[in-house]
């Protein structure tokens, strides 16, 4: 009981401000594919074994892909690479027109991409606290990578601002990202989002569990309140998805 009370009682206490900008002091630097030319050693690890070999043979797929004018190019994301560096190269692919469509995460969609078009930052964990403590700073943790909880929750609202925003109507993921790109256009921080380069170079971005991410507490929040005040409601289309990504 004595336990339980203290827990309760340091997750109402107010934030330490020092150590929360201690812990959130090193931002992540996403690579720029731009600055150097890695052809060079990726040719070279295709003679080599294991997984650099697999990666020059890759390398030969896409290549090959790209100079098929009738090939579809998907680039398909997993969270977690967002945050850890490789935003800005997802980006820059589609900024070279070397992507046809993007299946993703809601991780990547929203917690990273979207996230950083607000203006918000991704943190190195440069140490790892008990979960409590974190919790406390209202800090989360993606491996060793740190989110402002709090900058995350904005991020949040955003996303109930857009749904408030729009006809109330099924919407595949693919159109209500589109209107996040949209959002970045006229409000962004960032002009290397991934999402707002997919809006104006029209690349469509597929993401089936949306609501597997913070994006899904802005959702939650459109249609309740929504329904408490007896109006209709836009939702999200899983059969539009898979009909949209067949054709």
């Amino acid at each position: 009981m004595t336990d339980t009370l203290t827990k309760t009682a340091a997750a109402n206490a107010p934030i330490n401000d020092t150590r929360k900008a201690e812990l959130l002091s090193k931002q992540v630097k996403h690579i720029d594919i731009t600055s150097f030319d890695a052809r060079p050693i990726v040719d070279a690890m295709a003679d080599m074994s294991f997984t650099s070999r697999d990666l020059g043979r890759a390398t030969k797929i896409y290549n090959d892909m790209l100079a098929d004018k009738d090939c579809t190019v998907c680039l398909v994301i997993a969270g977690s690479t967002s945050a850890g560096g490789c935003m800005d190269l997802y980006a820059e692919l589609v900024r070279n027109n070397m992507v046809d469509v993007i299946v993703a995460t809601g991780a990547t969609i929203v917690d990273m991409d979207f996230f950083e078009g607000l203006g918000h930052k991704h943190y190195q964990a440069l140490e790892i606290p008990d979960d409590d403590t974190l919790r406390s700073l209202y800090i989360d943790r993606i491996y060793d990578t740190y989110i402002d909880e709090e900058q995350l929750q904005d991020c949040d609202f955003t996303i109930n601002k857009i749904a408030e925003s729009l006809e109330p109507k099924p919407y595949s993921s693919r159109a209500f990202i589109r209107e996040m790109g949209k959002y970045l256009v006229e409000h962004g921080k960032k002009d290397n989002s991934l999402v707002k380069l997919a809006y104006e170079h029209d690349v469509p971005i597929f993401c089936p569990a949306f609501v597997d991410s913070s994006a899904g507490f802005g959702l939650v929040k459109h249609q309740v309140d929504a329904a408490k005040e007896g109006r209709p409601y836009m939702v999200l289309d899983a059969i539009a998805d898979f009909r949209e990504l067949t054709e």
